[in-house]
């Protein structure tokens, strides 16, 4: 049995990873607003498409002796129940998706959720390196600070060139040494942030240490992703250690290492096959997903009666993303539609969509005015009537 689900969960991670972006141009991009769960009966139709496609290929693989037996020296009940969760995320033996004593598991960003670095840390890290550097002229208020991260859509760089070309560089810096300035104010802007987040100075967002409480009370597994955190591991980590050691040993913590050791990093990362593992079932799961691939993309133009040409591509820091969060849901041992990522941003929503897993945004006050139109809700703070843990299982429910 357990060979057939490491059989089973091999042929489906590798097939998500080559038909997810498939999937999230033809619902979000063909067919706009078909992924938010309200649209047009096409979109619906184009999901069907692709969810049929995932489990019937998969099953085939299976079924059709393409897929070599191996035998698997992992027998730990953790590896186990990984297994199985990965398993019930590709739909496979699954039960009615409908039914209410699914499992749920919560999946926290750090940035922006645990706590708002962006405003309480990051703007004053930024002073302190313009301090240590000798540059008085340079302070960013919030209003500046905010001003300059809508502007850059939250790239560093870019805040220092619009905020330096409108007050003027420093008068002796060489025009062709302005990307070496930038990047030693990056630098000890990092330094003087993780100072900062070390010193606990900063707090964590209110009500954030008892939504984790109430999950464990409920039995509501919770990850914290630090994996693909923008400010780093380093950064991260600091933050979800203010939980305390009590709290952390109710949650799991998956980084960049967890990430690389889980089934989906070995297997389709690149980062270095487990030993149990049959170099021709990868090859071989590959090869179909490739050839899915274009099954999928002609039974999709088929029914809009369109010709397309579909990108598979997709960013490196959305496949970083993806990644974390299918390790997330392994590590929680839950399928990934019964996950619920709460995000601070939009990467993390754009990396949910991808892989269908149902995501909510925690607004803090850089993204209080912004709009995530693929988010399944947008909420303001933890706690009652925003974000509970009541209200992301009606969520996952409905998704």
């Amino acid at each position: 049995m357990l060979q057939l689900r490491l059989q089973r969960y091999e042929s489906m991670r590798l097939l998500a990873i080559e038909i997810a972006p498939l999937r999230t141009v033809l619902v979000s991009t063909v067919i706009p607003g078909a992924g938010s769960g309200s649209g047009s009966g096409s979109g619906r139709n184009i999901k069907s498409i692709v969810k049929s496609h995932n489990r019937n290929f998969a099953q085939g693989l299976v079924t059709s002796g393409r897929i070599p037996s191996y035998n698997c020296c992992r027998k730990s009940k953790q590896w186990h129940s990984r297994v199985n969760a990965a398993n019930a995320s590709s739909g496979i033996g699954s039960d009615d998706p409908s039914n209410s004593t699914r499992q749920l598991a919560v999946l926290l960003e750090v940035e922006g959720v645990l706590m708002d670095v962006y405003r309480m840390g990051n703007r004053e890290a930024f002073n302190l390196a313009f301090k240590k550097l000798g540059l008085d002229c340079a302070n960013w208020t919030e209003p500046i600070y905010l001003d300059l991260v809508r502007k850059s859509f939250g790239g560093e760089e870019e805040m220092l060139t619009l905020y330096f070309n409108k007050i003027g560089w420093p008068t002796s810096l060489p025009t062709n040494e302005k990307g070496s300035f930038m990047k030693s104010v990056l630098r000890e802007k990092q330094k003087a942030l993780e100072d900062l987040v070390m010193s606990k100075s900063l707090p964590l967002r209110p009500g954030a240490e008892d939504f984790i409480d109430d999950a464990h009370k409920e039995g509501v597994p919770v990850v914290v992703l630090a994996a693909y955190s923008k400010s780093g591991e380093n950064i991260a980590k600091p933050i979800i250690e203010r939980l305390g050691k009590d709290r952390m040993s109710k949650i799991k913590v998956v980084g960049k290492m967890e990430v690389e050791e889980s089934f989906y990093g070995q297997l389709v990362l690149g980062k270095g096959v487990s030993s149990s593992l049959d170099e021709k079932l990868i090859n071989e799961a590959r090869k179909a997903a490739a050839i899915e691939k274009q099954k999928i993309a002609k039974e999709v133009a088929s029914a809009l009666k369109l010709s397309v040409d579909i990108d598979t591509t997709s960013s490196e820091s959305v496949k970083k993303i993806v990644a974390a969060l299918r390790a997330g849901a392994e590590y929680a041992e839950v399928g990934v539609p019964d996950c619920v990522l709460v995000a601070g941003s939009l990467p993390g929503v754009t990396a949910a969509e991808q892989i269908g897993m149902p995501c909510v945004v925690l607004r803090s006050r850089l993204t209080s005015r912004a709009e995530f139109p693929s988010a399944d809700a947008i909420l303001d703070s933890f706690g009652a009537p925003d974000l509970t843990i009541s209200r992301l299982r009606q969520l996952r429910a409905s998704s």
